[in-house]
């Protein structure tokens, strides 16, 4: 069958995009699902800075490749040996496949699943497979097993997550990354407590999901930092008791004065090595520093060794938020629906797919925070 989707052939073109254009909104040719795939009809896509990065060149992937990771949609159709999806089965899908089979997966920690890995470096589905062609016949790469800036596309049964048919279908895409990594680094990976101090530091759709995060487990005093008053004013909106312009102040100062003399979690979202820095400057003794952005693989973070056994510090890595997609989307959209995560708010505006390249100017001049490309 034939799809429209928004194809990437070169990393690197410089901004702004609206005039480089590095996406191609084209016709491609989609094949139908092998075993074990769904056919997925996308309602909405989820622009995030992780596609960004892709498209900037500091997180190379392989080229050419139908982009898009944070998607939900309903299930057309389904292959050979799928076991837990019909048609019309309304879904999330989830950037990293697990195959359920390898030690991190038998640990419970899906997110590290190294098939899922080695699937989304070489640009195939989970099994190995492309169902991508260009129209000259032309291999496609798959972004992450999703490829979501498409009407259609094909994922493996793995990547799709079921969700109850009357949630909100366009909005469901934000718990695929944005969410999922946000809320699930306060409750898998730092595992903060009622009552305890909280600092975001980066307000793009995953540090605001740790925001909501961080209030509906109870934390306070939570402090928000960002370089844009636009941002902190959202961040107070969805629970920051204390916002902080790091452009105007000391933000580490700023947030030992709000939580006397440092935070018990301190949550860097900005994928900067210099936020993760004044994250950690930030934390209190004993405390933890979770990091949950992507700077660039050439940058480094480096803390006073003494540190870490003298004062009980603790650093910690949260891709994915530690989650177990199967278990954690759809508890989240229930709280959601419970008026503890206003996801609602993250909703920026929506677009047409053929304005994507102009709206990631936007994503990256800080002015959206999460763009849904509509295909109805």
């Amino acid at each position: 069958m034939k799809t429209i989707a928004a194809v990437l052939r070169e990393m690197g073109k410089t901004s702004p995009y609206g005039d480089s254009k590095p996406l191609a909104v084209e016709e491609v040719e989609l094949e139908g699902p092998g075993p074990g795939e769904l056919l997925i009809e996308v309602a909405g896509a989820g622009l995030c800075h992780s596609d960004l990065s892709v498209i900037d060149g500091s997180r190379p992937r392989v080229m050419p490749m139908a982009l898009g990771h944070e998607a939900s949609g309903v299930v057309r159709e389904t292959g050979a040996e799928v076991r837990d999806f019909k048609a019309g089965d309304h879904v999330v899908l989830s950037f990293v496949p697990s195959c359920g089979r390898c030690v991190p997966c038998a640990e419970g920690r899906p997110a590290l699943c190294e098939h899922g890995a080695r699937a989304n470096a070489a640009g195939t589905l989970l099994r190995g497979a492309r169902r991508l062609r260009t129209q000259t016949g032309g291999t496609l790469h798959h972004h992450l097993g999703v490829s979501a800036f498409s009407r259609f596309t094909v994922v493996a049964q793995e990547s799709a997550v079921l969700i109850p048919e009357d949630a909100p279908l366009e909005e469901a895409a934000l718990f695929g990354c944005a969410v999922m990594t946000g809320v699930g680094a306060v409750f898998n990976t730092a595992r903060v407590e009622p009552g305890s101090s909280v600092a975001v530091f980066g307000l793009g759709g995953v540090g605001l999901s740790a925001v909501m995060g961080a209030k509906a487990a109870g934390a306070w005093p939570i402090v928000a930092v960002d370089l844009l008053e636009s941002k902190l004013a959202l961040a107070l909106r969805l629970g920051a008791s204390h916002a902080v312009c790091a452009a105007k102040e000391d933000a580490v100062e700023a947030i030992r004065q709000a939580s006397s003399g440092g935070v018990a979690y301190a949550f860097e979202a900005a994928g900067s090595e210099k936020a993760l820095s004044q994250a950690y400057a930030a934390t209190r003794r004993g405390g933890k520093t979770v990091t949950m952005g992507l700077p660039h693989p050439a940058r480094e973070f480096r803390v006073p060794a003494f540190s870490l056994a003298a004062e009980e510090r603790v650093v910690l890595g949260s891709y994915m938020g530690s989650s177990v997609p199967r278990r954690d989307i759809p508890r989240y959209i229930a709280m959601h629906r419970a008026g503890l995560l206003p996801v609602d708010l993250l909703r920026s505006r929506d677009i047409a797919l053929a304005d994507i390249n102009s709206a990631f100017d936007e994503l990256s001049r800080g002015e959206a925070v999460r763009q849904i490309i509509r295909f109805n």
